[in-house]
């Protein structure tokens, strides 16, 4: 089952394209990372599926069925900076999301400490870091047990400690069964936290997947030889090879994955009867792995 299935959404907003006919689904228990740089409809696109905005074209699906208000109870969603009242506590504030959301009003010391926040209930809003609002806008999420979370940007402007405190507490909610879908702009964020990624770039969805598969950085090999030439024909026969280049002065010889081993590269070569004068192994950064989906035609 699909937690979430969008099919061919659009959006747009005058002359402007916000979202170009999006297609893919969310698999149940994963971590579902939508990844793009500012502007490229990652908000837009949680709005519509968490019944914000409104789809200028297209629809979508949530647990399989057309959506409505029960499937929305099962989701718990934070979509902007959360908006608490500054001179209450953590508990009083709780009350309120929970009496506004009809659900949860039991459940408030169990989010506290499921994102450690017990210690702090109370304490006034006005007192918390910015990574401490943060978490009990997630306990917030969390309120009624629901099966499902949309976070956008949830490390948005935390300091290095709070971006790995919202990311040890994502990822101890996957181990407890959710199923968690998330914007972010930044690619080590999806890297290490999620389990399957759709990028998208001006509103269009370059690719989507599992994310070993998607940011899978292969090996890239340098090579020269007398003639260059010569040299690409012969490594573009060479197995696990994807791509090879021309640059100024050597080969590029772009692999599948990152086992490549230069001494039987460099016997292949010889045994065809080019002798390398350059072999350097460079491994594929993930920036550069993002940079080639997002800059593709």
């Amino acid at each position: 089952m699909s937690i979430l299935a969008v099919n061919g959404l659009k959006k747009t907003y005058g002359n402007i394209q916000a979202l170009k006919g999006i297609t893919f689904s969310v698999p149940t228990g994963s971590v579902f990372g939508i990844l793009g740089p500012n502007g490229s409809g990652k908000t837009t696109l949680l709005g519509i599926v968490s019944d914000v905005l409104r789809a200028s074209a297209g629809s979508y699906k949530l647990f399989d069925e057309a959506p409505t208000a029960n499937h929305r109870k099962q989701i718990g969603t934070l979509l902007e900076t959360p908006n608490f009242y500054h001179y209450l506590t953590a508990d009083q504030n709780l009350r309120i999301a929970a009496a506004i959301k009809g659900r949860g009003s039991n459940d408030i010391d169990r989010v506290l400490k499921l994102v450690n926040m017990e210690q702090w209930k109370t304490y006034k809003f006005s007192s918390y870091s910015l990574g401490m609002k943060q978490r009990l806008a997630i306990a917030s999420c969390l309120l009624g047990n629901p099966d499902v979370l949309i976070f956008d940007e949830p490390t948005n402007g935390l300091d290095p400690m709070g971006i790995a405190e919202i990311r040890g507490l994502i990822k101890n909610l996957h181990k407890e069964g959710k199923t968690i879908i998330m914007a972010s702009h930044l690619l080590d964020e999806v890297e290490k936290v999620c389990t399957h990624v759709a990028i998208l770039q001006k509103g269009e969805l370059r690719v989507h997947g599992h994310v070993d598969t998607i940011l899978a950085t292969g090996d890239i090999v340098e090579a020269g030889a007398a003639n260059n030439l010569q040299l690409q024909k012969l490594m573009e026969d060479y197995p696990g090879v994807i791509q090879v280049l021309q640059q100024e002065k050597y080969v590029e010889v772009y692999f599948e994955n990152n086992d490549t081993n230069l001494e039987s590269i460099n016997k292949y070569c010889f045994d065809k009867g080019i002798v390398l004068s350059h072999l350097r192994l460079n491994r594929k950064s993930l920036e550069r792995k993002f940079f080639e989906i997002t800059q593709a035609n």
